[in-house]
């Protein structure tokens, strides 16, 4: 199962628009080396909504390959119901651990109608997943039960930030499973997922992803150290001067999310691209007080290093 930091890697264009291969494996690989607890590929960072089949697997596989074992490697998979199983069963063959059920296209669907969605993708594959409860896809509780049931369905994670809910669901879920002997993993998946970190663990939801990992890995990593080891002050002091201003940056436009990382990533100086439509990159300004933000997240890292 998977622990400490979870890596949601960038997907690197090339300027004719195509995956470079070659800076993605670098990408991984320098991923693992900071100390990635699990690497989520192609999903909501990695702009899993802009890619094909082909691009897919490719990914996919190189992950499966740079990793060797080290850590678990998870896909992303979902959209409309014949292309979340069609991605599934590829995820499967080329070598991934697991799947990130994102939500399905477009359309709002009951909560009983998100259960029979996740049945169906996951009887395409024996790969565990994780169920992604964000955007289109809002769970109930029961519901959330329903499908924490489903054997190869493992975890959960939340991109709602309902905390009322989300305890609810933890509950309801634990409840169910006592005295099966299924494991069953809660994240806090929410954008810049730092910021609500301390929240989440109230309610026993330990795990979750950082994007920032992508781009500064010290600044996530310190966090990550602070908030396991109950350095309250040290950890709070990075939300105030760093990860609450990121963001209030994110929010300015929407795709920030994805684009801002990825724009963090090229100014740590590996050459990932831009983002593809219909998302946007950074502005000028934007880019200028990322790197602000960015430089002083790493100087007071630096700072307590010093210490």
């Amino acid at each position: 199962m998977l622990e400490g930091l979870q890596f949601f890697p960038v997907t690197p264009f090339t300027p004719a628009g195509t995956i470079n291969p070659e800076v993605f494996a670098e990408h991984v690989r320098t991923g693992l080396d900071d100390g990635a607890g699990g690497v989520f590929v192609a999903c909501g960072t990695g702009e899993f909504h802009a890619l094909s089949l082909d691009e897919y697997v490719q990914l996919v596989h190189i992950a499966v390959e740079v990793t060797n074992g080290r850590v678990p490697v998870f896909a992303g998979t979902g959209g409309p119901l014949p292309m979340a199983q069609q991605f599934a069963r590829a995820a499967l063959v080329a070598g991934a651990d697991g799947l990130l059920l994102l939500p399905p296209y477009l359309v709002q669907a009951p909560p009983a109608g998100l259960v029979a969605y996740t049945e169906a993708v996951a009887s395409a594959t024996e790969l565990p997943l994780i169920v992604y409860h964000r955007g289109a896809a809002r769970f109930d509780v029961e519901s959330a039960v329903a499908v924490a049931r489903l054997p190869q369905v493992v975890g959960l994670k939340d991109g709602f930030g309902d905390l009322e809910l989300l305890s609810r669901i933890v509950l309801g879920i634990r409840s169910a499973l006592e005295g099966t002997g299924k494991p069953f993993l809660f994240f806090n998946g929410l954008p810049t997922a730092e910021a609500t970190v301390p929240a989440y663990r109230g309610i026993g939801v330990e795990l979750y992803s950082s994007a920032v990992f992508c781009f500064a890995p010290e600044i996530s990593m310190a966090f990550h150290q602070a908030v396991t080891k109950g350095d309250r002050a040290f950890a709070e002091r990075l939300q105030q001067e760093f990860f609450h201003p990121l963001v209030a940056l994110r929010d300015r436009v929407p795709g920030y999310a994805v684009s801002l990382v990825k724009a963090g990533v090229r100014r740590r100086g590996l050459d990932v691209g831009g983002v593809r439509a219909p998302l946007v990159d950074p502005s000028p300004e934007h880019l200028e007080a990322l790197q602000r933000l960015t430089d002083n997240g790493l100087a007071i890292c630096a700072g307590k290093a010093a210490r």
